[in-house]
């Protein structure tokens, strides 16, 4: 395991932003893991865990700790015939994994194409998209005790699994590092056609889409919305979805809608459409924070020095081509000032921020 020091770390994020880390390691094994966590220790300095930097905002500094990241390779496969569970490492590609498993015919990450990232970061953030998460199909999931230098296996129940989160970002945060996660995937089974971008794509189709279509499908709509890493796109220099799509009681969203309707009625508007929602937990909905923001003032495209808005989607916040980490954030406490002032809501930030 070699150990190397100021390694810049802008080149292991999508947003290309962020200043050196004092050491860095690659671990290919779990022994590697348990010794880099062993030399953090001894070097009495923090310690992050880097996936594929989709999800990483460095700050301009850097890191003053270790920097280990997760390099082990492999995919396990077990079947029963109606089921199949894959075991893959950490440091596997996500979108790689999810067209090998669609290819073999494996329904139930299909909609997650597309997603940039290794599938150690999955269980993390219960990623999810178009109608589906992760937690809907992880089995178990593999992660080393950062405190016992034990290896520890979570039955899905045991991971605290909800909306963008999970026992390894909330109760466990910075205890546990995953290693590997299995999957348990219906075969031959039917796509999720819930989302209604998906719904409307095949609406018209006498026979139902295969799995590799629809993931096909994510894919493109994931590029029109700048969501899907293509060198040379200006749009793809971000963390995807910079802000979560806020949950807010039937109520909190009654009273939003009566505020806009009168300051829609007093800018002489006529009519006010409703305010696009999806139901949540039992008296919550979720709203669509891309909605907000650019209701808030923050069309596509809109620009604040090197930082700005996607030009093809609301929610993400993209580096235009020589960003700090400092005007990322400027724009980042501006848009949640006016969302804040307009609709009474704090919009919570995805990406984490990584700083000395």
């Amino acid at each position: 395991m070699e150990i190397l020091e100021q390694v810049a770390l802008a080149p292991y994020t999508t947003f290309r932003i962020g200043g050196p880390a004092r050491w860095f390691i690659e671990a290919a094994s779990e022994d590697d893991l348990a010794q880099a966590v062993t030399f953090a220790r001894e070097k009495s300095a923090p310690l992050f865990v880097l996936g594929g930097g989709s999800n990483l905002l460095v700050s301009d500094k850097g890191f003053s700790g270790v920097v280990v990241r997760v390099a082990n390779r492999g995919i396990r496969e077990e079947s029963n015939g109606e089921y199949g569970v894959f075991s893959a490492a950490a440091g596997e590609d996500w979108d790689q994994f999810v067209s090998a498993v669609v290819e073999k015919d494996y329904a139930g990450v299909e909609c997650m194409a597309g997603i940039p990232g290794t599938v150690g970061g999955t269980p993390v953030q219960n990623v999810g998209a178009y109608g589906q998460e992760v937690s809907s199909t992880i089995h178990s999931v593999r992660a080393l005790d950062r405190t016992t230098l034990q290896m520890v296996d979570f039955p899905a129940a045991k991971c605290q699994f909800g909306y963008r989160r999970s026992i390894f970002n909330s109760t466990g945060r910075d205890r546990y590092i995953v290693t590997e996660v299995g999957y348990r995937l219906r075969y031959h089974g039917a796509p999720h056609l819930a989302y209604p971008d998906l719904a409307a794509a095949y609406a018209d189709n006498t026979e139902p889409p295969t799995l590799k279509q629809v993931s096909e499908k994510v894919r493109s709509i994931r590029q029109q919305k700048g969501m899907l890493l293509v060198d040379g796109d200006p749009d793809c220099l971000s963390a995807g979805s910079f802000f979560k799509n806020p949950v807010i009681s039937e109520s909190h969203l009654a009273d939003i809608s009566a505020r806009v309707a009168k300051e829609a009625h007093r800018a002489g508007q006529v009519e006010v459409g409703p305010i696009p929602h999806f139901a949540a937990d039992p008296g919550s909905v979720k709203l669509l924070a891309g909605w907000l923001i650019e209701q808030a003032g923050f069309p596509k495209g809109f620009a604040l020095g090197a930082a700005g808005v996607s030009s093809r989607h609301t929610l993400a916040i993209v580096n235009r081509g020589d960003a700090t980490a400092k005007e990322i954030l400027a724009l980042r406490d501006e848009i949640r000032r006016r969302v804040l002032a307009q609709f009474g809501i704090c919009l919570e930030q995805e990406p984490v921020y990584l700083a000395q």
